[in-house]
């Protein structure tokens, strides 16, 4: 269970989730280190752009691992904040290959990044609501501004998972790409972004992203207040076991 740093170039570098036995879920560890390695990658003038992927062929991410500590305290919420680029203004491009499954807390990672490309094979969704967690990461503000009220509320409200097919048209990925010529097309993206003006690159990143992290700050003592209220609710013990039981969860 790692988030491993490589290099493509000294101007590419490439994040991967890898926790392949479950779909690459992230612990509380997992997102603390990719939390340091934005910040790392921040500073690092050389950095140009950012590939982000999964290992494996079955998932990009689905996120948290809920098997594991489910404490959300401010200094917790923070940390997950940071993890997914919920509210950060980041001046480094990333390019997201989505080469599995793209779940949860893994679709609100992908709202953070800027060009996406995925296998055709690939789901993406939003099941918090089936289990009652609130989807602190992001997604009740990301989505609905990035493909579109009724598409977004689809996602949040209902739990389905859609094909990739269906989230090209959706706008959530730009473009469909086999298995075996993903990372090609993330890193030749990667590179045309990198053969531009890093000066401007960055700016135009700058602004756009803390346009969004501005408007989520705004959100984020309702974001925590409904979180916890959600918490507190009998519906969340219930959908916790539910999940780890492999069931259909039941709500009085």
């Amino acid at each position: 269970m790692e988030i491993r740093l490589g290099r493509h170039s000294r101007q590419i570098a490439v994040v991967t989730i890898d926790n392949q036995r479950r779909l690459n879920a992230m612990t509380r560890e997992m997102l603390s280190d990719l939390g340091r390695i934005w910040d790392e990658l921040e500073r690092d003038r050389e950095c140009r752009c950012i590939v982000l992927t999964g290992a494996g062929e079955r998932a990009f991410t689905v996120g948290a691992d809920v098997s594991g500590d489910l404490s959300a305290g401010p200094e917790v919420a923070r940390m997950v904040n940071h993890a997914l680029l919920k509210n950060d203004a980041y001046s480094k491009p990333i390019v997201a290959a989505a080469n599995g499954d793209c779940v949860g807390g893994g679709l609100e990672l992908m709202l953070s990044t800027d060009l996406r490309g995925s296998v055709p094979t690939a789901r993406f969704g939003l099941t918090e609501v089936k289990w009652s967690i609130y989807p602190f990461g992001g997604s009740t503000i990301k989505l609905i501004q990035q493909i579109g009220y009724v598409h977004a509320m689809d996602l949040l409200l209902t739990a389905r998972l859609i094909n990739a097919a269906e989230a090209a048209r959706l706008g959530l990925v730009n473009r469909l790409v086999p298995q075996g010529e993903l990372m090609r097309w993330a890193i030749e993206t990667a590179e045309m972004i990198a053969a531009n003006s890093p000066s401007v690159v960055q700016a135009v990143k700058r602004q756009v992203s803390a346009t969004i992290a501005d408007h989520a700050l705004t959100r984020e003592a309702l974001e925590q207040q409904l979180g916890d209220e959600v918490r507190a609710s009998p519906h969340f013990a219930e959908g916790i076991s539910a999940f780890r039981e492999k069931r259909k969860p039941h709500y009085e």
